[in-house]
């Protein structure tokens, strides 16, 4: 399937890579959506092979192992992965920390760690979210202590995206618990034998559930001291704000591609069921219907669209991104459930692609930031 339009951003260099991205998804990834459901985890050698075709951190510079694409070459990526249906791949999570590490990071951790993660040789993830403390990252208690050989890392995440597979999370913790926000600092924790780390159980979600989300515990866990983030302390809060709208356009980009694909299922969907002795298309209420979301998910595609030129160009903010995130998901969860009573009862089975869709969307309004987190911020600019 394509974009509901035309996309002024598309060249014929993308149109090229995402017909590689399309035979990539359509053999390694949609066939095992199932299998990956019921193990609660896409298979290891998945990121490698990702990796071997250069998708993991398609927009991170060559020189730290990226494949030196802009933003719209991740578009593509998470757009195809979308139409696909697939909501199990953590790549977003994985992208988001690389990011991170490209603009906040020192030179020694981009050239150390980038590398890795654009090979698959290492999964990312970040660890924001605790058991009482969710949205208001100021709330945190986990600690990074520093003493003698590095920091040694004590506390509880929880909902942690791509916890089971990963080899490095970013973890969010107070270097200084006395200084409210100014003591939060972003730490590069290494899981492989580090015995102060442990992963509890993977979480049985509503949706999503080929994506390891996962609680991580820390018992004194150990971080070198050159692993801060940035290399210094207490930068922690200015740094999560900094990357926030990258994440927040990623969540936006699969809000559209799910729009797009859900309509294209109920129109061949309404096309070929009848009722009454005529096809579901030939009705009113099905035709005003269809109508609707087409004309929503064009809206929105244009929406999207400016956000993804304003990313390649470095200008986006913020609220632009806060919008795009909370407008386009309200709407993507919207559509869906109207999708799913057009198509009645088989909307209801699993085995339909629309129901799995249904399931998989509603947390894209909690993720990344709730939805009411992001109305805040928009308000604030007012």
């Amino acid at each position: 399937m394509k974009a509901i339009i035309d996309s002024p951003w598309m060249t014929a260099e993308l149109e090229g890579f995402r017909d590689a991205v399309r035979r990539f998804v359509a053999h390694e990834i949609a066939p095992h959506q199932e299998r990956w459901r019921k193990q609660q985890h896409v298979d290891r050698e998945l990121w490698n092979k990702a990796g071997d075709m250069g998708l993991l951190l398609a927009d991170i510079p060559e020189e730290y192992g990226g494949s030196g694409g802009s933003f719209a070459h991740m578009a593509v990526v998470f757009e195809e992965l979308a139409y696909a249906g697939d909501m199990n791949f953590g790549l977003h999570v994985h992208a988001i920390v690389a990011h991170y590490l490209l603009n906040q990071g020192t030179e020694e951790q981009k050239r150390k760690y980038l590398p890795k993660l654009a090979s698959g040789e290492m999964v990312a993830a970040i660890a924001m979210s605790e058991p009482g403390a969710g949205s208001d990252l100021k709330g945190i208690r986990t600690t990074a202590i520093k003493g003698e050989g590095g920091y040694r890392v004590n506390g509880s995440k929880t909902f942690i995206s791509n916890g089971y597979l990963a080899d490095l999370v970013l973890v969010v913790a107070k270097t200084d618990p006395a200084a409210g926000a100014k003591g939060i600092s972003l730490m590069l924790l290494e899981t492989r034998d580090n015995p102060g780390f442990r992963v509890g159980r993977i979480l049985e979600k509503v949706g999503q559930k080929g994506q390891d989300t996962c609680e991580l515990f820390f018992d004194d866990a150990h971080v070198p001291a050159q692993n801060v983030l940035g290399g210094e302390e207490g930068k922690g809060f200015a740094q999560l704000m900094t990357e926030l709208p990258y994440e927040r356009t990623l969540v936006a980009i699969v809000g559209v591609a799910s729009i797009e694909r859900a309509l294209e299922l109920t129109v061949a969907h309404a096309r070929e069921r009848k009722a009454f002795g005529q096809a579901l298309i030939e009705m009113q209420n099905t035709r005003f219907a269809l109508a609707e979301i087409k004309t929503e998910a064009t809206v929105a595609r244009v929406f999207l669209d400016r956000c993804i030129e304003d990313m390649m160009a470095g200008r986006m903010d913020t609220v632009r991104a806060s919008m795009a995130k909370y407008w386009i998901t309200d709407l993507q969860c919207k559509v869906v459930d109207q999708c799913v009573q057009l198509f009645g009862g088989y909307g209801y089975m699993l085995e339909y692609p629309i129901a799995q869709m249904y399931v998989d969307a509603r947390v894209q309004r909690i993720y990344g930031g709730a939805n009411e987190i992001m109305k805040e911020i928009i308000a604030r600019s007012l």
